[in-house]
Order: structure tokens, then C-alpha cells, then sequence
């Protein structure tokens, strides 16, 4: 007996993932539960474990290629040929094999971005011949299908295709940053006598508390309606070698300041290490981003999707400050909230930005 393994659905909202890199190869024999494939989603890169154990006859899905959740991506055991098979996919019955003429079918290679060109353009991916590495179809290819002109290919420098986390990352930021009119609003913080060994832990709880009385902030927008969600699940960025992840504190409205410190230090080491899995990385409702030292003076956090706002805390120096009257130097550091505009007032934003500010100034004392 032979087993069909499709890609599982590794999060909410993923509806495709990338073969970052076999763990095996044809020939090679696998026991179940062994690491089998690495996927890269939007949010991180995860590694699959082997639905059974066997001889990996068939990998049908290359290394770069981004595929729909469902997709089947290799065959353990039998003798590699077409006979019947038993599926496997996490978390899904048992479904009924592809059939030849569906397994036989061409695959088309093509990043998200460019599936959403081709469908605004009403391109058929079938019909386009990609000229991109190992056959991958480029926006430029689809354009050029539509009767427009493709822009002028480069001829200077190294190209690198951005694969995994990066690949991902590009694209999730470029929809959100297409489809949300995002506006951000900043202030400064007194930190003169917060703890900044914990920085981030007393942000998320001053966040949380904020939330409470704000809660179009704590929502998603789900079609035409605004779902405000009666759980306070908190993304905190963190900046890894192989990009952007967002882990998750589960419930951190009902976590001490110790226990919220202890689990933002366990996810930032897990990400830090490619460990996270993938609960720890769904289910966000906001999302709170710090740079640390590599923190500017001012940048513009863009909307984690489908999020409808995010909290960034920017560079805290010795600045001088006029307190009743006397200039005076103080720990300070800015504050941003950005939001999105469709959903959010702007004097509510700042409400809210001010909530978390006078939150955390009156927590440090």
C-alpha cells in the first residue's frame, strides 16, 4: 500500500505553502513521525513530519514551488507507479486518489501575486509559458499574455529569488500595503522608568488593557463587516536571519507580567531558532513590533493581514524635555499606532495610542 501525502493547512488563512527543502529523497526510507519536508508559509517555515513509514517512491512537488493547501507532494511506499494509493493529509479523512489524467496534468508555477495579476487581467495560467527560474511564471509573462508590454528586463547585477520566509514576507506586505489605506499616528513616552529589560511584556500588557476600552482595535475585517473578537491573542514581531515572524501569546489577557515575560522570551527563542510551530504562530488579533537597537527614530510598522491595526515602539534615548517649565533630560521614546483607516477613526486610534502610553508611564513608577 502506498500513501499520498497533500499538503496540510499549516495555519488560519493559508491557503498555499512553498517547498522550502526535502528532508528526503526517492529511494530513501523514512519511519513515521521523521522529519519528512521543510514548508515556508507567510509567517515562518515549518518542518512536516512523515504521515507513515516507508520507501519514498514519487516527490512531486520541486524545491521553490508554491502549491495550494491540498496539494499531494509525495508518495511513501508501493513501487512509484500510478496503482492505488491511501491518502494522507494532517487533520483531513482519507480522501480518494487523483486520477491519472489529473496527476498528469502540467502544474503551473506562479507566486500568489502573480495568480492575483492573472485574475485581474482574466489571464489563464495554463496557457502562459513561464520564463522565470525553473519555469515559474512572472508577472511580466502574464502581462504580456493580456496584450500589455512587459517592463524592460534587467541586465546589471546578481539576480537572487527571494524564497522562503522572504518570498512570503514580500508578498503578504505587498497586499497589505495595496489594499489597506493605512495611517499612523505617533507620540511620545516617558520609559525614563520603565523596566526595559522587559520592555515588550509591559507594552503587550499595557496593550491588552487599552484593547479593552478600544476594542474596533482588537477586531479583523472579515468581507464588508468588522469582527470584533472577544479573545486578546498578541503577535510580537520578531526580526530573525531569515526574516520577519510573528509568534503569538495565546490568551495574554489572562497572563501575569512574569508569565507574559517568560512566554515572549520562549517564542522570540524559538523563532530565533526556526522552532515555532505552526499554533504559535495563528490566531493574532494586533500585533506589537520593536526594532530594540536596530530601532529608529521613526518608522511606519505596516498592518499584519488581516489585522486591522499594529503598535510599534521606536528608539528610547536621553532626550531633553520641558517638564513645569525647567528643561530636564529624560528617558523618551516614540510610540505608533498604524491603523486601518477603512475601519478605525483616527481619534480613536490616538485614544487608544494615549491609552497605552499613560499605561505604561504610570506602570513604570
Amino acid at each position: 500500500m502506498a500513501y499520498e501525502f497533500k499538503l496540510p493547512d499549516l495555519g488560519e488563512g493559508l491557503t498555499e505553502g512553498e517547498i522550502a527543502r526535502w528532508l528526503v529523497e526517492e529511494g530513501q526510507d523514512v519511519a513515521e513521525d521523521e522529519p519528512l519536508v521543510e514548508i515556508a508559509t507567510d509567517k515562518t517555515t515549518v518542518e512536516i513530519p512523515s504521515p507513515a513509514s516507508g520507501t519514498v517512491s514519487r516527490i512531486l512537488v520541486a524545491e521553490g514551488e508554491v502549491v495550494p493547501v491540498g496539494t499531494v507532494l509525495v508518495v511513501i511506499g508501493g513501487d512509484g507507479s500510478n496503482g492505488p494509493v491511501s491518502v494522507r493529509q494532517t487533520g483531513a479523512p482519507p480522501e480518494r486518489p487523483m486520477s491519472p489524467a489529473a496527476s498528469s496534468a502540467p502544474k503551473v508555477r506562479a507566486t500568489p501575486l502573480v495568480r492575483k495579476v492573472a485574475q485581474e487581467l482574466g489571464v489563464d495560467l495554463g496557457e502562459v509559458t513561464g520564463t522565470g527560474p525553473q519555469g515559474r511564471i512572472t508577472e511580466d509573462d502574464v502581462r504580456a499574455a493580456a496584450g500589455g508590454a512587459p517592463a524592460a528586463a534587467a541586465t546589471e547585477g546578481e539576480r537572487v529569488q527571494l524564497r522562503g520566509i522572504r518570498r512570503q514576507m514580500f508578498e503578504h506586505l505587498t497586499r497589505a500595503h495595496l489594499e489597506i489605506p493605512a495611517v499612523t499616528w505617533v507620540e511620545e513616552c516617558d520609559f525614563t522608568h520603565v523596566e526595559l529589560h522587559r520592555l515588550l511584556p509591559l507594552v503587550v500588557e499595557s496593550v491588552v488593557a487599552a484593547l479593552k476600552a478600544y476594542p474596533e482595535l482588537n477586531a479583523r475585517v472579515d468581507g464588508e463587516d468588522l469582527v470584533l473578537l472577544d479573545r486578546y491573542d498578541i503577535g510580537v514581531a520578531v526580526q530573525t536571519e531569515q526574516g520577519l515572524v510573528v509568534p503569538v501569546v495565546h490568551g495574554s489577557d489572562r497572563l501575569s507580567l512574569e508569565e507574559l515575560d517568560a512566554e515572549v522570551r520562549r517564542l522570540a527563542e524559538a523563532a530565533h531558532a526556526g522552532t515555532l510551530k505552526p499554533e504559535e504562530l495563528r490566531g493574532g488579533t494586533f500585533t506589537v513590533t520593536s526594532a530594540g537597537k536596530a530601532a529608529g527614530l521613526f518608522v511606519t510598522p505596516l498592518i499584519n493581514h488581516p489585522e486591522v491595526a499594529i503598535l510599534g515602539i521606536h528608539r528610547i534615548e536621553d532626550r531633553p524635555v520641558v517638564r513645569d517649565g525647567e528643561v530636564d533630560i529624560r528617558r523618551m521614546g516614540n510610540v505608533s499606532v498604524t491603523f486601518d483607516h477603512r475601519v478605525i477613526d483616527g481619534k480613536r486610534a490616538a485614544e487608544f495610542g494615549l491609552a497605552v502610553i499613560a499605561r505604561l508611564e504610570k506602570r513604570s513608577l
